[in-house]
């Protein structure tokens, strides 16, 4: 819909539908790598990936944590790039009171049945402006733009009645969703802040989180994360290796691209977990599972 052509700067620590959307649209992914604080695109190091092949930035709001939307803002006018928000994680968080689908010529929303809203499958784009709406409408119906005429190659995007009723079910319940999370992520900083080789990300000031996910760095800990993920399945407690591997490391892309050209992401991908998170589990099985961490 954005007649983008070229290539489009992007992190390889995300979802694999991140990095292939960029590929199937015959574009080519230049990764960049993140900053250790958030593991969002570092705004740093984009410039310097610029070239005159470069249309579009696609940033990824990285478990809900937000990107630095001002500065990539600077940049993307500066070389007048697009930008295309990976907004997944990122439903219902807002950044000094201004919603996050705001910000970019488009911001794209998951809601697949692990996130803090769903549709059981499904998402949303919202977008700057108005003139996309035609044909993000046309591509989601396989291109059809007319009883006899098909001008776009596009996919079968629509949503159904099952999964619309699910979403207006579900967004019913938002507001006490995310507020029964924080109580969870709560406890967790409660039992795990300060402890020497666990690595936490504080929410950023002006932002209001959605407390999607729970993401712990193992980093100097007397155990690996290897071994805290092996230990809590014997438990029957399923944490997630979230993100790895990297999107440039996948075995679809083997030879192509250079995992130690984003040493940051690597380092992150290598020992960060995501404890379970969701606004029904219990305080006390919060507990069990740091006790089971830090025994």
């Amino acid at each position: 819909a954005l007649n983008l052509k070229g290539e489009v700067i992007t992190t390889p620590f995300t979802f694999a539908s991140t990095t292939h959307a960029i590929v199937r649209n015959g574009l080519e992914p230049v990764f960049c790598d993140i900053n250790p604080d958030d593991y969002t695109m570092d705004v740093n190091k984009i410039e310097s990936l610029i070239t005159d092949k470069t249309s579009a930035i696609v940033p990824v709001h990285v478990y809900g944590n937000i990107c630095n939307v001002g500065a990539i803002e600077s940049i993307a006018k500066k070389h007048n790039l697009k930008v295309i928000y990976d907004a997944a994680h990122a439903f219902a968080v807002t950044v000094n009171g201004q919603g996050i689908g705001n910000f970019g010529d488009a911001s794209i929303f998951s809601f697949h049945a692990t996130k803090v809203f769903h549709t059981i499958e499904g998402g949303a784009v919202t977008f700057y402006e108005s003139s996309l709406k035609k044909s993000l409408d046309d591509l989601k119906n396989f291109g059809i733009t007319g009883p006899e005429t098909v001008e776009h190659v596009g996919g079968n995007a629509k949503m159904n009645e099952f999964q619309a009723a699910m979403g207006i079910c579900n967004l019913r319940h938002i507001d006490s969703e995310i507020a029964r999370r924080k109580i969870v992520v709560d406890r967790y900083n409660q039992k795990l802040n300060g402890i020497e080789g666990i690595k936490l990300i504080k929410v950023r000031a002006g932002v209001k989180s959605n407390y999607a996910y729970f993401p712990v760095v193992f980093d100097g800990y007397k155990k690996t994360r290897d071994e805290v993920f092996e230990e809590l399945k014997t438990y029957n407690i399923i944490a997630r290796k979230y993100f790895y591997p990297l999107t440039n490391s996948y075995d679809c892309y083997k030879d192509k691209y250079n995992v130690d050209d984003t040493p940051v992401a690597k380092y992150i991908a290598e020992r960060v977990l995501t404890l379970p998170l969701y606004s029904n589990l219990s305080l006390e099985d919060v507990d069990r599972i740091c006790d089971i961490i830090k025994s």
